[in-house]
């Protein structure tokens, strides 16, 4: 399975309704493809988000913080799949994407 390690896509939460911020950040994350980073923007740090995307993705997706203030806080988000896993051809998330998750 190839990894693709400098490839980072802006996702700005800010311009986002409030309502729909968690639905289209879990659609941004689950059209991603192995390796591949979202670069989260946001105007405050996203604690409970953080919770659910651990419940919902557990190792696949792992996080650092580039930028954590009282201005903006910046994560990025990376997609890590096992070697022995297969990405599906349809993503389990519906999505179509190469994200791996079991739906939900």
């Amino acid at each position: 399975m190839q990894v693709l390690t400098d490839t980072v896509f802006p996702f700005d939460a800010r311009g986002v309704a409030k309502r729909f911020r968690h639905a289209a950040i879990f659609g941004a994350l689950e059209s991603l493809h192995n390796g591949e980073t979202m670069r989260f923007i946001n105007d405050h740090d996203p604690l409970p988000l953080l919770g659910q995307i651990q419940q919902r993705y557990g190792e696949q997706i792992r996080y650092s913080y580039q930028q954590r203030d009282a201005s903006q806080v910046v994560i990025d988000f990376t997609i890590h799949l096992a070697e022995a896993e297969p990405a599906p051809q349809q993503g389990g998330c519906g999505g179509g994407g190469g994200c791996g998750c079991s739906g939900g």
